[in-house]
């Protein structure tokens, strides 16, 4: 057994048949699949450790505490956090990132404060601050996108001023697949003593994070994106922000002294974590992190994909590739396309049909299809255990199926 298919192995769905064709799992940027390490994981601690983390003495309730903290221990040491009390546990990145709309706006924003987005932004990195900014009359900037996709930057120095309380941009766009200089972004922002929250559900799965290197203050991800179970996300946030902003939500867990009086809360991070966690999920972090550091010696192979897929697709006269920077090395082995005269979802049914699982539609991302003048897109996002044979059969199968549909 070569390598590949050694690791392929490691993820039991990618045996199966769709259709009576062998499953070619294109839509990674939307979920990653899940190995089984992961899947053992999560049945150990529900089958031999199912209890309430932190609140019980007994055997079990240890069990399943001691797999949730090692698993946040796990989580500061790849993201190099500087304290463990700065990794905070949630149902995901929308999760993440609502959270921090919600407290960091109540520490820190006022009416006519502003916020800087920019064009690129998922749903979750958009409408959290819609939401702030009515809630608190302040006020949402943009950062454009130029045509090849890439931010301009240039414009971010003039988008900030006394006002500007927060910038929260991607690490990587769901939709252009382009990694951004989010170095560089924090460091304009820091200039002008302007905190940065980097959304990285893509980042932190193509790029190797270290929070303490990129000086961001915030860093929001979603387990399910890196080969963990569903419903797992995580929110770094700089303890000198963290300890000034109040609880998202409250309840059990989150408190340090209750009375009728008042309630004192809990110190970080178990002040952010009211209610019953998720933990047997968040156990799974541990494996699917020692997953990731395995597939990150794939990435030659990855830029063989990456490479094969963009050419063939730009000899391509009849579609729109979205997000293509001069420099290759900033695209990850994401593409999204839109073929002339054909719709997008008759694209992905066909293809289907075909064994191929892909992703169409506005891919939570409205404003920038209205930016790029489209109603939707394909796209095909692959991971590490993706072959060149699987990237060979989408293009022939791309091929068949817009002929097709003329």
């Amino acid at each position: 057994m070569d390598r590949i298919e050694e690791i392929r192995s490691m993820f039991p769905i990618l045996s199966r048949k769709v259709y009576g064709k062998d499953l070619v799992y294109l839509d990674n940027a939307a979920t990653s699949q899940r190995p089984s390490s992961v899947i053992n994981e999560w049945n150990r601690i529900s089958l031999e450790s199912n209890a309430n983390i932190h609140r019980a003495v007994h055997r079990l309730s240890s069990e399943a505490t001691e797999a949730f903290e090692n698993a946040r221990d796990a989580v500061r040491n790849f993201i190099n956090a500087g304290s463990r009390e700065e990794i905070i546990f949630t149902s995901g990145t929308t999760a993440s990132i609502n959270l921090l709309a919600y407290s960091f706006g109540e520490a820190f924003v006022q009416e006519g404060d502003e916020i800087i987005i920019s064009e690129t932004e998922h749903h979750s990195n958009l409408v959290p601050w819609q939401l702030l900014c009515k809630r608190k009359k302040a006020n949402l900037r943009v950062l454009t996108v130029a045509e090849d996709g890439s931010l301009e930057v240039e414009k971010l120095v003039s988008l900030l001023n006394e006002k500007t309380k927060l910038v929260a941009v991607a690490h990587i766009s769901n939709v252009l697949g382009i990694i951004n200089p989010v170095k560089k972004i924090v460091e304009i922002a820091h200039s002008r003593g302007v905190p940065v929250l980097i959304d990285g559900a893509q980042g932190v799965v193509h790029e190797s994070v270290d929070v303490q290197d990129l000086d961001c203050d915030f860093y929001a991800f979603s387990g399910h994106k890196i080969y963990a179970a569903t419903g797992t996300g995580i929110l770094y946030g700089k303890k000198k922000y963290l300890e000034l902003m109040p609880p998202f939500m409250a309840g059990g867990e989150m408190v340090d002294r209750v009375s009728f009086a008042g309630t004192t809360f809990a110190p970080l991070p178990l002040k952010f974590e009211a209610g019953t966690h998720n933990f047997a999920s968040a156990a799974t972090f541990i494996p699917a992190l020692e997953t990731a550091q395995i597939l990150s010696d794939f990435q030659k192979t990855q830029e063989d994909i990456k490479n094969f897929v963009l050419d063939k697709l730009l000899e391509r006269g009849d579609l729109r590739l979205f997000g293509l920077p001069k420099d290759r090395s900033l695209k990850i082995p994401l593409f999204s396309i839109a073929v002339d005269g054909v719709h997008h979802e008759d694209l992905a049914q066909i293809l289907d049909k075909m064994g191929l699982a892909l992703r169409s539609g506005q891919m939570c991302a409205e404003p920038l299809m209205n930016r790029f003048a489209v109603t939707g897109m394909l796209r095909a996002s692959f991971a590490p255990y993706n072959t060149m044979q699987e990237a060979e059969y989408f293009i022939k199968c791309l091929d068949k199926a817009i002929r097709m549909l003329r």
